[in-house]
């Protein structure tokens, strides 16, 4: 533990020797002459030792005011320089965006990194919930939603549209819908979302596919659209899942669609505070979006596309 005499009156003899004056020490930081005086007269009786010689129009150091004096000089100037090097370092920039966890998983994380590529000296902060977040009051910069695409206050960028279909590991060899009876139908609950929008369920699936044999209320269920996908990818069940989030997955091949009829769905769109379109972290998060994601996006459904042949 350190054990120094008060940084103030470290401060006041620094500068006092340095100008041979309490006058102008007092000048320069701001204090009346006095109060140099009496910050510097403490010092000394800290010590137990003169530092300076009083005269009538200067002060003169001591044999330990010329000791002490150039180690305070130099560590005040070390601390200056520090200090200064501080405020001329740009403040780091971060843009927050957020989505849903599978949304996030899925296609922002494999692009993240192209982020920081254009746009050098920004952050990227990816906020994953499946509660959308207040933007207006500054809880994310900007957000991407699901939905018909009007949302009062905002601006709306359109991402893509998506679609669902029953999904699956290709090794449980579901093949036609009637395989569906001998495999577990995997579940997830749309939350809050469910009651405002025309969500897909197995039950309209189902009523698309003409199909009124199955049990559409057994199997496994999850709270979370992530964990639907993943009990997919590991075998086990068929999941009614969003195409555009999966379409890795079925490019590679560790997931398949082995048919349908597929479920048209609402659109993801960039979503952000209306007149906030000038913002640093939105213009940069927009340009994110339009010239890497939008294209990766394209891409994804050409390649889902092939792998269904």
């Amino acid at each position: 533990m350190r054990r120094l005499p008060q940084l103030g009156a470290l401060r006041a003899f620094e500068a006092a020797a340095r100008q041979e004056s309490f006058k102008l020490a007092a000048a320069e930081l701001g204090v009346t002459p006095t109060a140099i005086s009496h910050q510097i007269r403490q010092l000394e009786e800290s010590l137990g030792l003169p530092l300076f010689v009083r005269q009538t129009r200067k002060v003169v150091l001591t044999e330990h005011g010329r000791a002490l004096y150039p180690v305070l000089r130099s560590s005040f100037d070390a601390m200056a320089e520090a200090v200064e090097q501080i405020k001329r370092r740009p403040a780091r920039q971060v843009a927050t965006l957020s989505a849903t966890v599978a949304f996030t998983a899925k296609l922002l994380v494999p692009h993240a990194g192209s982020f920081r590529t254009l746009n050098p000296g920004w952050d990227l902060r990816l906020h994953a919930s499946d509660d959308p977040v207040d933007l207006h009051a500054g809880e994310a910069d900007a957000a991407i939603r699901y939905g018909v695409g009007h949302y009062p206050g905002l601006t709306a960028l359109p991402l893509l549209t998506d679609s669902f279909a029953p999904v699956c590991s290709p090794h449980l060899n579901v093949r036609v819908p009637a395989d569906l009876a001998t495999v577990s139908l995997i579940h997830f609950d749309w939350g809050a979302m469910a009651t405002k929008l025309s969500v897909p369920t197995w039950r309209t699936w189902t009523e698309r596919a003409r199909i009124d044999t199955l049990d559409i209320d057994s199997g496994i269920a999850f709270n979370d659209e992530a964990s639907a996908i993943d009990a997919a990818i590991a075998g086990q069940g068929v999941a009614l899942l969003s195409l555009a989030i999966v379409a890795a997955e079925l490019a590679r091949g560790v997931l398949v669609q082995p048919f349908g009829p597929v479920i048209e769905g609402l659109g993801y769109d960039l979503v952000y505070p209306a007149g906030h379109d000038a913002r640093p972290a939105v213009a940069v998060l927009s340009k994110w979006v339009t010239q890497d994601l939008t294209p990766a996006f394209a891409n994804a459904r050409e390649a889902r596309a092939k792998a269904n042949g």
